[in-house]
């Protein structure tokens, strides 16, 4: 039995996504940025963004158009840390997450609740929240 660490993270994309190929195998690279608000011990409202590099490697490319900047995702997979030398010479850190699964939520500022479940409670897989009409006749071919 294998261990595994799992995170998983709701932000919003930073730019568009990028396909690439490597070595055969199609990957797709976004960057999630995740803001969280919080209270310092001052009482004042702080938020602090932790952007998370992503590497979602798959054939089922097909969800690459969606993943635009400001689209509201859910991503969960495996976290890495690599670190690297700074400009300065000082060491440095970035985290990265190797992608399992990928849900459109939304785009930023709307106020839908895309990625919920149906009422009919007999699928998880969803229209993606702002696709086009007509959308429904292939989501069973989407990869989420």
């Amino acid at each position: 039995m294998s261990t595994m660490i799992k995170m998983q993270v709701i932000g919003n994309l930073g730019k568009d996504c990028v396909v690439n190929t490597v070595n055969g195998k199609n990957v797709i690279n976004f960057t999630v940025a995740h803001t969280e608000k919080f209270t310092d011990r001052q009482g004042t409202n702080q938020e602090r963004t932790t952007w998370v590099d992503c590497a979602y490697w798959t054939d089922k490319t097909a969800v690459a158009p969606y993943l635009q900047k400001g689209q509201q995702v859910y991503v969960e997979g495996r976290p890495e840390v690599k670190s690297y030398m700074k400009n300065d010479g000082t060491a440095g850190a970035s985290l990265s997450l190797r992608v399992l699964e990928v849900q459109l939520l939304g785009r930023k500022g709307d106020n839908n609740l895309g990625g919920q479940q149906s009422d009919s409670g007999s699928s998880n897989r969803q229209q993606p929240a702002g696709a086009p009409a007509g959308m429904d006749d292939v989501a069973d071919d989407l990869p989420f």
